[in-house]
């Protein structure tokens, strides 16, 4: 059984914003007049307040956070030619979708025509992370066993507590505007990828969708490259908890590939209570508790996340050369998420303009 490549690859969603009002600001048009050598790494959104960047195939964590670094320091330049700058988060504060300006490029005005409301309300941050997985089989089997751990991952992400100016109550609001999508959420166990393929094929005959880009489920074989993707998680406010997440996909890629190798995995729970769980992410993130499905029991999410890290990723970390990235985890678990940091000031000043400002310089963290 040929070992994958564990290639790590991370994009992430920015907001473009005004210094002064602290709203989203359209601006990608202006980006895309940029020299060809910078268009080749941004991609415009739907809405024209949004730019994404993709790092290059990355074969460590340090990698992965060098590019990072390199790509937030680039649109950073790009949006300060304007006076504007960015932030890293799931939502905004309280800019509104209906306010925003849609990218005039055919892509995105079929989306609108395709999705209507659901489209124009899609005014939300995430990141992506790709690992490379080039055995079709093994991917198939991965995709199926990681399920488990997605809402687990999902805590550690939170960075939406607000949407329209308004406390939701919820740590990745974000989560909740993307579910009305269709083709998202947790899939169900695949046979095989003669089964995954089947699926593709069936929909594109019954014209529900183009190709498999438009199946949006929170971890899917990736349409472009031979990467298992991951896409549950809100975009990372800061550069270190983004490179955390990406070892941590890279981790329990490479744990699961291990087990396979020498004839064992791990179990496969149904859909109905890895939902359950990532309810209670979105819901609660890092206060509440999260279902041990193997036990059939509650316990505190940050025990299950450090049980995660400390019982089934340890004997491999040292190995992927990840510990320090992994283990960053401590950190945002002693010191709560982006959703938990945002809430906290929101708390303590009643002002959002004040959680904008901290958006972004947590932001540059690391950056400038």
């Amino acid at each position: 059984m040929k070992q994958p490549s564990f290639t790590i690859g991370i994009e992430e969603e920015y907001q473009i914003i005004d210094p002064v009002t602290r709203e989203l600001k359209s601006y990608i048009t202006e980006m895309l007049k940029a020299d060809s050598a910078i268009l080749r790494e941004i991609k415009p959104e739907l809405h024209q307040s949004m730019v994404e960047v993709g790092t290059q195939v990355c074969h460590t964590p340090a990698e992965a956070r060098a590019e990072i670094v390199r790509l937030r320091g680039m649109v950073m330049d790009l949006a300060a030619k304007n006076g504007l700058v960015i932030a890293a988060a799931g939502t905004h504060p309280f800019s509104k979708w209906m306010d925003q300006e849609i990218t005039p490029l055919d892509r995105y005005v079929g989306v609108k025509e395709d999705l209507q409301d659901l489209a124009q309300r899609l005014l939300i941050f995430g990141t992506h992370v790709h690992i490379g997985i080039e055995d079709r089989e093994f991917l198939i089997d991965a995709m199926n066993v990681c399920r488990y751990f997605l809402p687990h991952v999902l805590a550690l992400s939170t960075s939406s507590p607000f949407w329209f100016g308004r406390n939701t109550g919820l740590k990745s609001y974000r989560s909740i505007v993307f579910r009305n999508f269709p083709r998202t959420g947790i899939p169900r166990t695949m046979e095989s990828w003669n089964d995954f393929e089947s699926l593709v094929n069936l929909s594109v005959k019954t014209n529900s969708i183009p190709n498999a880009s438009k199946i949006w489920w929170d971890v899917r074989p990736s349409w472009s490259y031979p990467t298992l993707e991951f896409r549950i998680c809100d975009i990372c406010t800061r550069v270190d908890e983004a490179v955390c997440i990406g070892a941590i996909f890279q981790a329990i890629c490479f744990k699961l590939w291990k087990l396979r190798r020498d004839n064992l995995t791990f179990r496969q729970y149904s859909v109905h209570f890895i939902e359950e769980n990532k309810w209670r992410a979105i819901r609660y993130g890092l206060e509440g508790k999260l279902i041990d499905l193997g036990k059939g029991e509650e316990f505190p999410a940050r025990d299950l996340i450090r049980e995660l890290i400390e019982w089934f990723l340890d004997d491999v970390l040292d190995e992927l050369g990840s510990r320090k990235e992994v283990e960053y985890a401590y950190k945002i678990l002693n010191e709560g998420t982006s959703a938990d940091r945002q809430l906290a000031t929101w708390r303590e000043t009643g002002n959002l303009h004040d959680v904008v400002d901290r958006l972004v310089a947590e932001t540059a963290e690391g950056v400038r």
